[in-house]
Parts: structure tokens; sequence; C-alpha cells
């Protein structure tokens, strides 16, 4: 068998147990496979930073809120938390 990645294509115009066929993939849906993952991971981590960030400036705004003397459920309601 082949490295070479596939796709089935199915077309129901046909019979049943002759709708399926096993082609390979052309260079160029491989190489946008490969940049559509690459732009994945990418955005997965953009995400990811969004997220991390967020909460860091969250549990900042909880740390100032309580050194101004609120209590930790007070801050927590303040921030929606």
């Amino acid at each position: 068998m082949s490295d070479t990645p596939v796709k089935v294509i199915v077309d129901l115009s046909k019979p049943a147990g002759q709708r399926q066929s096993i082609v390979p993939l052309t260079a160029e849906e491989i190489s946008q496979r490969e940049a559509d993952i690459l732009q994945a991971v990418q955005e997965q981590a953009e995400r990811e930073a969004a997220e991390e960030a967020k909460a860091e400036a969250k549990a900042s705004a909880l740390a100032k809120l309580e050194a101004l003397g609120l209590s930790e459920a007070e801050a927590q309601a303040i921030l929606g938390a």
C-alpha cells in the first residue's frame, strides 16, 4: 500500500456496491491539506494564548481588588467569576 493520502468519492447515482471510489490525492490537494493543518495549529495556539492572557488579566484584577480590602468573594462577584 502506498503512503500517498487518498480520498473516498461516493457517487450515489451509481448502483449499490459501485458507489465508492478510492483516489490518491493530487500534489495540490496534499499541499492544501498541509497548509490547512498548519493554519489550524496556528489558530489553536492563538486561541490558547488569548485564553491564557485573559486568565492572567482576571487573576491580576482579582489580586488588585483583594489588595484594596475586598474579600475574595466580593472580588469574584465584581469580576463575574
